[in-house]
């Protein structure tokens, strides 16, 4: 038997995965500490343990894993060399050859396989891609129905900031450098944000970007402008301590609740994303455009209004032959689509 292993490497946590010969998907591990503050060779060592740790839960030996692939944030390089990336302070990051070190940490152990690298968005994409089309096989998803004819898609990844990735005649798209699907980085119409306010968020080197009104970090930057404001200035918020960002971070559960203030803030960011996914689909026209992230928690009503606001904001502003899409999806695989990504890369950089 042959395993093949997808680990997905975020600022915070981490997650391993583990498929068969026969690409079944038949481990995944909770997410555990990546330890970045502690530096790289410390989240080194933990992907390590728990690749191993997996093998043994089943039932298989280190010597028998095949590939492994592996995902974090961009931006880097093709070869997995990491740039002022998010949310990993450049302190112990920045240039830090991720990929070459864990092949490294690998052999150390006696193990003579190669780990193959990928953007987390684009691994995203390919794990949507993968699962959606039946690349893979995942008990854990068997109610998602198999689309035979799936030839292209685009993800959107809404986080703390945005990421995306593409799949192209059933292949990943990763660019010249390894740096395609940068979405969150795509300049905004100003008639995408309701106040100036939410015009002046800065997003890298530019303002009125997708990411600046479609992530966790836009929300939190508008939702302190609107505290200020009288219509909202008895709102629940107001009354508690913490940064926006702590109480950006309450607005799901208070959407699904009801609330006007949360439920207007994500009302603006579905059309902000509708604007996005139009400039996206006018290069890309792909049979499906799908959301990722945070929103695909929302409850149900508050995750259907959103949407449909999407929608309906892409049709308003959409050339007529562009019209007639379908409508968006909400990811098949949620927060588990970049490391079964990481997975299918994994299989790909043997078979291709």
């Amino acid at each position: 038997m042959g395993y093949f292993v997808g680990v997905d490497v975020g600022g915070t946590t981490s997650t391993v995965t583990i498929g068969n010969d026969a690409r079944d998907v038949v481990h995944v591990t909770e997410q555990f500490e990546t330890n970045a503050a502690k530096g790289p060779q410390a989240s080194i060592a933990a992907i390590v343990e728990h690749v191993l740790a997996g093998v043994q839960t089943i039932g298989g030996e280190p010597h028998e894993i095949v590939s492994v692939g592996l995902s974090t944030p961009g931006p880097a390089t093709f070869d997995g060399i990491l740039l002022k990336t998010p949310n990993l302070n450049p302190e112990f990051w920045d240039r830090y050859p991720i990929r070459q070190e864990l092949e490294k940490a690998f052999r150390a152990q006696s193990l003579g396989l190669s780990v193959h690298y990928i953007g987390d968005g684009q691994a995203a994409a390919l794990g949507e891609f993968a699962v959606r089309k039946g690349v893979v096989q995942w008990s854990r998803r068997a109610e998602v129905r198999s689309q035979a004819n799936l030839s292209s898609l685009f993800m959107v990844i809404v986080g703390t900031g945005l990421g995306g990735g593409e799949v192209r005649d059933g292949r990943v798209v990763r660019g010249l450098e390894g740096r395609a699907g940068h979405a969150g980085h795509i300049l905004l119409p100003e008639y995408a944000f309701r106040y100036e306010h939410d015009r002046q968020l800065q997003v890298g080197n530019a303002y009125c970007t997708v990411e600046s009104a479609v992530s966790l970090t836009g929300l939190a930057h508008q939702l302190g402008y609107r505290l200020t404001l009288d219509t909202w200035k008895n709102h629940p918020l107001n009354q508690q301590d913490g940064t926006n960002k702590d109480k950006a971070k309450q607005l799901r559960k208070l959407a699904d609740g009801g609330d006007a203030l949360a439920l207007e803030l994500f009302d603006d960011q579905a059309r902000a994303l509708g604007i996005a996914l139009l400039s996206i689909n006018y290069l890309g026209d792909y049979d499906l455009l799908v959301i990722g992230g945070g929103v695909c928690d929302l409850s149900t009503n508050v995750r259907d209004r959103y949407r449909k606001i999407a929608e309906d904001t892409y049709r308003q502003y959409a050339l007529d032959g562009f019209r007639n899409l379908a409508g968006f999806e909400f990811s098949a695989c949620g927060d588990e689509a970049p490391v079964i990504g990481a997975l299918v890369h994994a299989y790909e950089a043997v078979t291709s």
